[in-house]
């Protein structure tokens, strides 16, 4: 394990922008913590995680990962068999296993009101991409955090295609199968049912698991210091990784 602490890169999802991770970004750069938002394209699985690895390739140093939603996969896919990334936060996220899609992983349990909140729209490459209805976001996505802010967020999503959402992990290597990771969400996810992302969270052997009560899928914006508090706890694990080498 790299004894530098590592750069934490957050990578938003569906119905999102780099700019949900505000709150967390600030709480980081008061540690000094360096920290990155990327624009994650929602375009397809394979294409994103490209993305993603040329981000973590130019960047020249190791990476914690930290995925919302959809974030999740891209994360998932981006750091398999890549020796820069040291650990993986997932944050109401999914951490599928090979070919597994967000589509299959949302309906696997009951609980998600997703499908009856969206829009779709046809798209100049073929197939559709969707948005969450402005009427339907603040309820479905973010109904913990003030309307206003909801209604800012609505009015700032990303598009995510069908493609992106029905592509399943093309890596037979997850890479929660080797690395370590953490998990925080929310237990009122009206995207993504809670049961379902305990279930994955123990598949994947997560070093740890917050669930945050009353929290929403749009964690990381409303409740910012639980969404850092747990990757503190992973760089933690790094640090205390580093010294431990430098002491040998």
């Amino acid at each position: 394990m790299s004894t530098q602490v590592p750069t934490v890169v957050l990578v938003h999802g569906a119905f999102a922008e780099s700019a949900s991770w505000d709150g967390v970004i600030d709480r980081l750069h008061e540690l000094d913590i360096d920290t990155i938002a990327i624009a994650n394209p929602l375009r397809s699985v394979t294409s994103d995680a490209a993305y993603l690895r040329d981000v973590i390739s130019g960047l020249g140093k190791p990476v914690l990962l930290v995925g919302h939603s959809y974030g999740g996969i891209v994360i998932t896919e981006a750091a398999a068999d890549n020796p820069a990334v040291v650990g993986l936060v997932y944050v109401s996220a999914f951490a599928p296993d090979h070919g597994e899609s967000a589509l299959e992983l949302s309906t696997h349990v009951p609980g998600s009101t997703l499908g009856d909140a969206l829009t779709a729209y046809p798209v100049s490459t073929g197939g559709n991409e969707f948005t969450i209805r402005l009427d339907a976001f603040h309820d479905q996505f973010a109904a913990d955090v003030p309307a206003v802010v909801a209604q800012n967020m609505g009015r700032t999503q990303r598009p995510v295609t069908e493609v992106a959402l029905s592509e399943g992990l093309p890596t037979s290597s997850p890479a929660w199968q080797t690395l370590p990771s953490w998990f925080v969400f929310g237990d009122q996810d009206r995207n993504i049912p809670a049961a379902e992302l305990r279930l994955e969270a123990q598949r994947a052997r997560a070093r740890s698991v917050n669930e945050v009560s009353g929290a929403s899928h749009a964690i990381a914006v409303s409740r910012p210091y639980e969404v850092t508090g747990t990757i503190l706890e992973a760089l933690r694990e790094f640090r205390t990784a580093g010294a431990a080498h430098d002491a040998a």
